[in-house]
């Protein structure tokens, strides 16, 4: 059994057999406790479950890995009024997945949505891992009326959209640790609106009023594999939105929808990036060609023009400065 607690991301385990005090204090102060949810063992009578959770303001993305575990909705837990509406991506081989009497078998890349207001359960095994991303009913319902009408089944089939929930998420556990309070509530609504997006191209066309919404959470993926690659000289439109799923045309168009170009935002980008680099004192007596290759500038004179154009003065100024 273990435990870290940093402010908003932190990890638990247990390895052993499904008895004695240590997996009892495991069980009830940590998993009943904190995720609401009876953990038992998949297979035999032994647990091997690691689990990292990332909280994002009110919502909680949950990433079990290990050979045996089973976390259930039993149905004295019930009594504790949660009704979260919970989405499971299997990440690898077959999940196993009931709600109430009807059974949810799911293989890699797929989702569902359970409901925590009904008895249920899901296996984590040998031959099968799943990320979980727990919701408010009231939060997902905003962006998704006809959620409810989705629950234990799985989900459609638009691979883009959901490719972007799993970069999404992924990127949300990186980076969890680093937002502040905004952050945390910015990128929490974002990951919502991609879900619930998803869920609505599910049950039928696509509404018109939310395509603003789902733009520019995609736009947000989209930016953050730049800023990720901004040492990169070769990082090009074409290969970011090939990443994320998108032709080159539509990256274009919500670049232009947000009145920039991708050209302008990594220029931009860049140059922040080499001022914040310049004010650090450990860059007092670093060169500043160095600095300009390290934010991905390829050609120093025009790393000068550029810096001198944005900012009213030149890398130099600001290192003597």
């Amino acid at each position: 059994m273990g435990q870290s607690t940093p402010l908003n991301r932190f990890s638990i385990f247990h390895r052993g057999l499904a008895k004695g005090q240590a997996y009892e204090a495991w069980r009830e102060g940590i998993c009943r406790g904190f995720c609401r949810l009876d953990v038992g063992p998949a297979e035999a009578d032994y647990i091997d479950c690691h689990n990292e959770f990332v909280l994002l303001h009110s919502v909680a993305i949950a990433m079990p890995k290990g050979s045996s575990a089973r976390f259930a909705r039993t149905r004295d837990l019930l009594d504790d009024g949660c009704d979260d509406i919970v989405l499971i991506s299997a990440t690898s081989g077959n999940v196993h997945i009931t709600q109430g009497s009807k059974t949810i078998d799911l293989t890699a890349g797929q989702m569902c949505m359970a409901e925590m207001n009904v008895v249920g359960a899901v296996d984590l095994n040998k031959t099968g891992g799943f990320t979980t991303t727990r919701f408010p009913r009231h939060l997902l319902l905003q962006v998704a009326p006809s959620a409810e009408m989705q629950l234990a089944r799985p989900l459609g089939h638009d691979r883009a959209l959901s490719m972007m929930i799993e970069r999404y998420t992924a990127l949300c556990k990186e980076l969890a640790g680093e937002l502040d309070p905004l952050g945390q509530k910015t990128t929490m609504q974002h990951l919502t609106d991609l879900v619930g997006h998803f869920v609505e191209t599910t049950a039928g066309p696509k509404k018109p009023a939310g395509q603003h919404d789902l733009s520019m959470a995609r736009l947000d993926l989209v930016k953050a594999e730049i800023l990720e690659k901004l040492d990169r000289a070769d990082l090009t439109i074409d290969a970011v939105a090939r990443a994320n799923g998108l032709t080159t045309r539509q990256a274009q168009r919500m670049f232009a929808s947000s009145g920039t170009t991708f050209t302008d935002f990594v220029l931009e980008q860049r140059l922040l990036l080499s001022r914040r680099l310049l004010l650090q004192e450990s860059a007092r007596h670093r060169k500043i060609s160095d600095i300009a290759f390290t934010v991905g500038f390829n050609d120093l004179s025009y790393f000068h023009r550029s810096f001198k154009k944005r900012f009213g003065f030149t890398p130099s100024d600001l290192q003597v400065g």
